[in-house]
């Protein structure tokens, strides 16, 4: 008796929990100023620096008759009035580090490319930033203006530091 009494009040709980209406519940995302034009900002630089992709590699190059890295990221911030040193070497102390979980469109990436060198001589801005994939642009002696990943052996071993200046 105890059993049956017990299974009944079950039922009856879990039974008057249900809703016998469906409800459509919309989720809005509140996104505050603060945080929206950063990332405004960073769309339009990254949509600017996409401009040069194809374009070949020239050391000091600012402009689609050649480009360098440092100079790929110094043009595109300053189409949107964000002025940022000329050189890797400087731009790899502005703004503010940080850890590469945290990267998101229009951050920097650092990578130092020589053999047996920590030292930072190639920059990219990042594109897309998702758990376990980062994918920059940038501008290569190789193949000019392209986007890669981070997952990339070659830079995924190059890589230095990261840092927000936005």
């Amino acid at each position: 008796m105890k059993k049956l009494l017990f299974i009944l009040i079950l039922i009856i709980s879990f039974s008057s929990c249900k809703s016998s209406k469906s409800v459509n519940k919309k989720h809005t995302v509140i996104v505050k100023k603060s945080e929206a034009k950063p990332l405004f900002k960073a769309d339009n630089i990254i949509d600017y620096a996409k401009k040069f992709e194809g374009v070949r590699y020239k050391y000091g190059g600012t402009t689609k008759k050649g480009m360098d890295c440092s100079g790929l990221i110094y043009t595109s911030f300053k189409s949107e009035a964000i002025q940022l040193p000329r050189t890797t070497k400087d731009l790899a102390i502005s703004g503010d580090w940080i850890d590469l979980k945290e990267v998101k469109k229009g951050d920097l990436l650092f990578f130092a490319t020589k053999k047996n060198s920590r030292k930072v001589n190639h920059v990219g801005i990042v594109t897309s930033s998702r758990v376990g994939r980062v994918e920059f642009i940038h501008a290569t002696t190789s193949n000019g203006v392209i986007t890669s990943e981070l997952s990339e052996r070659y830079w995924y071993f190059a890589f230095v530091q990261a840092r927000r200046v936005l």
